[in-house]
């Protein structure tokens, strides 16, 4: 007896160890993707009253597979779309011509800011020439936890105004950004593609508690190049197909890995998702130059709030920012 009643409890907390992860995201998946919150709730409540009233371990499993399964196969279904009530900020999507040696950037973003949510959106046509793309600089921007953080890379030109990739998503009308609805398929993925002096400033000046740090990488210019192409793939291939945003898999961080080629990506580290301690994770691999600074001394250098807050809509933004940040020119971005 003692023997029975020992197994039938172990069991039944070994089928909730199994059940209740798919329960949660059943319910998350219904809640935040479905017809409708009642929905959700109706269900969850059924699905308790399985998990009460059914005695049977396995047809208990059985039932709550089946439900999975069908909920899954419906997830799955939906699909991202290019056609949407967007907001304005994201209303456009970049892509790339490329012609031998020359490359034009249209839907470069260049907003005028008055606050961080009264401003005039500016989409501007932007052209370069990969022969004179030196290097990437990494802003890497908080606003709150140490542990979360949002990678912002900029491509320096030796003829040309610096080009930001901010991997964000894309909101419509109405929507707000929710950590939780991230891990569903609530944002459409998109890359914005934009002047310093908008993607940077904006967060330096008019968003509240933003921390920017700036960081200089130490890939050559070959390489640079390399990377810049593969923005300009991730561009071109969302403006034919859209991808959803997902808060683990598909974030700023893990879709700047994911289009390197694989036997060029960074190996995997636990900082890649805890995306806050990327600058560490990058100090200790050294791409990033700390002109032999320890990493505490070099991130406070690496700070810009100050400087971009008194620089402000100054048309040599991008030089200013730059002005003593280890790594760099004392005087001027490249």
């Amino acid at each position: 007896m003692i023997h029975n009643f020992f197994f039938r409890r172990l069991g039944n907390v070994l089928l909730a160890a199994i059940i209740l992860p798919a329960f949660v995201w059943i319910y998350g998946a219904l809640y935040f993707d479905g017809v409708s919150k009642e929905l959700a709730a109706v269900q969850a409540v059924i699905m308790l009253g399985i998990w009460i009233f059914v005695k049977s371990c396995s047809r208990k499993l059985w039932i709550f597979s089946i439900w999975f399964a069908v909920v899954l196969v419906w997830w799955f279904s939906l699909k991202p779309s290019n056609v949407g009530n967007w907001q304005p900020d994201v209303a456009e999507k970049a892509f790339a011509e490329i012609e031998n040696d020359e490359v034009t950037l249209h839907h470069v973003r260049n907003c005028e800011y008055r606050t961080d949510t009264d401003f005039t959106v500016r989409w501007e046509t932007r052209k370069v020439r990969l022969s004179q793309l030196i290097g990437i600089d990494l802003f890497i921007t908080y606003w709150g936890s140490p542990w979360m953080a949002h990678p912002i890379l900029s491509f320096q030109f030796a003829d040309a105004p610096p080009l930001c990739f901010s991997i964000e998503t894309r909101k419509r009308d109405g929507q707000s950004y929710s950590a939780v609805g991230g891990l569903y398929r609530q944002f459409d993925l998109i890359y914005i593609v934009a002047d310093e002096s908008d993607v940077i400033r904006l967060r330096t000046n008019y968003r509240k508690d933003e921390e920017v740090y700036l960081y200089r990488t130490s890939v050559s210019p070959a390489v640079a190049r390399e990377r810049f192409l593969e923005y300009l793939r991730s561009i071109n291939g969302l403006c034919e197909q859209a991808r959803w945003y997902h808060a683990i898999t598909t974030n700023c961080t893990t879709a700047i890995r994911s289009q390197h080629p694989t036997s060029e990506r960074m190996p995997w580290d636990w900082r890649l998702l805890l995306n806050g301690k990327g600058d560490e994770l990058m100090y200790e691999r050294h791409t990033i130059l700390t002109d032999g600074l320890p990493f505490n001394e070099l991130k406070r250098r690496a700070q810009i709030n100050t400087a971009a807050k008194a620089t402000h809509d100054a048309l040599d933004f991008s030089q200013r920012i730059r002005i003593g940040r280890p790594g760099m020119s004392s005087t001027s971005s490249p």
